[in-house]
């Protein structure tokens, strides 16, 4: 009895030390073995071979920005002229290059009222408000309320000196304006670049794509219906926001040319063409607007005019902008604002103005191409299909 008790407490402690070891070659067992082994040499000069061959190519990009820059201008402007090329073509009998020809002519021809109309006489009306600053500032001081004020607060001087100031606030104001409009013609080789393409574009442009689809194969149907939305937003992007400036502009000269303000067509020019920039152009144009019904039975007309703008931005936004729009944009509020920075300080005014349908495009290919991801395989849903009725 005794041996057998010694035996057993023998036993006992190699028992105990027997099931770590097999709960240890169990684990090893299940667990599977990594090992990291050294790279073979193909794949070390494959991995040296695309990061050489993608620095090339960025580098060739940044060399030719310009180029690139360019053509996305000009396959935006055929984004936008493509619908009123289709309607005037399939209305009148005449060749499609004349067609097209007419477009640019109609097109030159609003730069040319702009650039040569509309900022000459905006800068006569800012240089006339300079000049007469005193004589306004001692009209003000005849109302005690507000001459009150300004003995305190020292209110006329300072308008004095920031009327003085406006001829120089007016190029800072205007400079986008000027910059998209007469000075787009000193950089004439990029001008004639961008209209040689956009022609081409609107001529060919179906061809083109034709063409490029058939290296696609069996998904040439799918990427044409996506080329199509795309061409869909943009355009009625585009040709939504010119009928709302058009818009601003008619009501805007309706309202100060009641109010018996100077140059009203052409400040209703000028509102337009602000009211194409998103997020702060129409602020701007308002803020130009403002500055010249000072001239005009201050402070009443200014009064007038910045209820209505008011109004009418509430009416734009709520009423004109969702007739016209329709469905055509669903772009989040953030990526708004941030693809008009973006755009705006890669290509000034023009980026900013063609910011939001390219978002709107990118938008459209991501979601396309996320929903094609997700999507489950052909093949695959239909064995579950046969698994369920099994």
């Amino acid at each position: 009895m005794a041996e057998d008790d010694a035996g057993g407490a023998r036993s006992e402690p190699g028992g105990e030390r027997a099931l770590p070891a097999v709960a240890a070659a169990a684990e090893r067992t299940l667990t599977p073995t990594v090992r990291i082994a050294a790279p073979s040499t193909r794949g070390v000069l494959r991995l040296i071979f695309l990061v050489v061959l993608t620095a090339i190519g960025l580098y060739l990009l940044w060399r030719v920005r310009t180029i690139v820059r360019l053509a996305g201008i000009s396959l935006f402007l055929g984004f936008a002229l493509l619908p009123i090329v289709d309607a005037i073509d399939s209305r009148m009998k005449v060749p499609r290059s004349m067609t097209i020809l007419a477009v640019f002519l109609a097109l030159f021809a609003s730069v040319v009222l702009i650039g040569v109309i509309v900022i000459p006489g905006l800068v006569k009306e800012v240089g006339q408000l300079s000049h007469e600053a005193p004589r306004y500032a001692r009209e003000l001081r005849g109302n005690s309320t507000f001459r009150h004020y300004d003995n305190r607060y020292h209110i006329s001087p300072k308008l004095v000196r920031d009327a003085r100031e406006l001829p120089h606030t007016l190029g800072h104001l205007v400079g986008p304006l000027k910059d998209v409009t007469v000075s787009a013609f000193s950089a004439i080789g990029q001008l004639l670049t961008v209209l040689a393409i956009t022609f081409l574009l609107l001529l060919h442009g179906r061809q083109y794509v034709a063409e490029g689809l058939t290296l696609t194969g069996e998904r040439a149907e799918h990427y044409r219906r996506l080329i199509v939305e795309v061409e869909g937003a943009v355009a009625r992007y585009v040709l939504g926001n010119v009928i709302i400036s058009v818009l601003a502009t008619v009501a805007t000269w309706i309202v100060l040319s009641i109010l018996g303000v100077p140059y009203a067509l052409s400040l209703g020019l000028v509102v337009g063409f602000f009211d194409l920039l998103p997020l702060v152009g129409a602020t701007l144009g308002a803020i130009v607007v403002a500055l010249a019904t000072v001239t005009v039975n201050f402070p009443i007309a200014t009064i007038v005019w910045i209820a209505f703008i008011v109004v009418w931005q509430r009416i734009e936004d709520y009423i004109v902008q969702p007739m016209v729009y329709g469905r055509a944009l669903h772009v989040n509020p953030i990526v708004t604002i941030l693809s008009v920075l973006v755009g705006a300080s890669l290509l000034g005014v023009l980026g900013a103005l063609i910011a939001i349908p390219t978002a709107a495009a990118i938008q459209i290919v991501i979601t396309d191409w996320w929903s094609r991801r997700r999507a489950p395989p052909a093949g695959g849903a239909a064995a579950a299909g046969a698994t369920e009725q099994g």
